[in-house]
């Protein structure tokens, strides 16, 4: 009876931990940025080498697994006042410092190396991707609400290190996407910022443009969604070399981008909380969707 009870003490033992290891690497968002490597590949190649793919999958999540515990390492402090961010392994003591910044050691030196396998350039972005992340956005967080501009910057970077990853070159097709990823990125990280803005505030931070909840703020996410629905279409005009989007697609993600105006639009009228979860709703669907689209559309054409 006693070896069950420690078979079962060391069975959950072991499913805390990888749950810890999967918040530290925020396993969610690590996913989600593998899936846009992927579509960036998806788009440049012709025929699928396999080995490229895999390589960048788990490329991709080291890079950002690491740029997430170096973040949670930094803000050990900060998490422990916001009750979002309370439980996670290292506010809540069930991770020691060193056990993460191990972790977060171990997942930069196998995310460049894997990405290195593919080519040097891949490795490049993914190596500048953390860097940001971790010295510049980080630290800011606490200065100024323009640090929404500083990490727009590594989370550009994944859709376009897929055709990166594939060409081993940067031109106007990888710079495209990053554009796209770019700009969505200030309505998405907006409304997050609108909803948590009390408990930001706890912790010395302020995500929103002006600084308020107030139409100034509301403004800037519809003016920065008018600009991302426009860059996300631009393709069709087969001026962005060979990445080009068909007036069908166009049309498509025009009206995913019409449903994050749409929110917009009512959170700058309503101010409400519902509306701006709504919104961030929309844009998570949004940047999936378009990358759907654009890969589908190519593959069709």
């Amino acid at each position: 009876m006693q070896t069950l009870s420690n078979t079962t003490t060391k069975n959950k033992s072991l499913i805390v931990w990888i749950d810890d290891l999967k918040q530290l690497t925020k396993f969610g968002l690590s996913i989600s940025v593998v899936f846009s490597a992927i579509a960036g590949y998806l788009l440049a190649v012709e025929t699928v080498n396999i080995t490229i793919l895999l390589l960048l999958a788990f490329g991709g999540y080291f890079m950002v697994g690491a740029s997430n515990a170096f973040n949670q390492i930094i803000e050990i402090d900060t998490d422990k006042l916001m009750k979002r961010t309370q439980t996670r392994p290292l506010p809540a003591g069930r991770m020691s410092i060193n056990t993460a910044m191990t972790i977060a050691v171990i997942c930069t030196i196998l995310g460049l190396v894997t990405l290195y396998i593919i080519n040097p350039k891949t490795a490049m972005f993914g190596a500048i991707s953390i860097f940001l992340y971790t010295s510049i956005y980080t630290p800011l967080k606490s200065v100024t609400p323009l640090v929404v501009f500083v990490g727009a910057l590594p989370g550009a970077i994944p859709f376009m290190l897929g055709w990166v990853a594939a060409t081993g070159k940067f031109g106007i097709e990888p710079g495209m996407l990053f554009m796209i990823q770019f700009l969505w990125q200030f309505p998405h990280f907006w409304a997050i910022g609108w909803l948590q803005h009390d408990e930001y505030k706890k912790a010395g931070f302020n995500m929103l443009p002006t600084g308020e909840k107030n139409k100034k703020a509301t403004s800037q996410i519809i003016l920065y969604t008018l600009w991302m629905m426009l860059v996300s279409i631009f393709p069709v005009l087969k001026l962005t070399g060979k990445l080009y989007l068909s007036p069908i697609a166009a049309l498509l993600i025009l009206l995913a981008g019409g449903l994050m105006l749409y929110y917009g639009i009512l959170l700058h009228k309503k101010q409400t909380d519902k509306l701006a979860r709504k919104l961030m709703l929309a844009s998570v669907l949004y940047i999936t969707l378009i990358q759907v689209i654009y890969v589908i559309d190519k593959f069709l054409h």
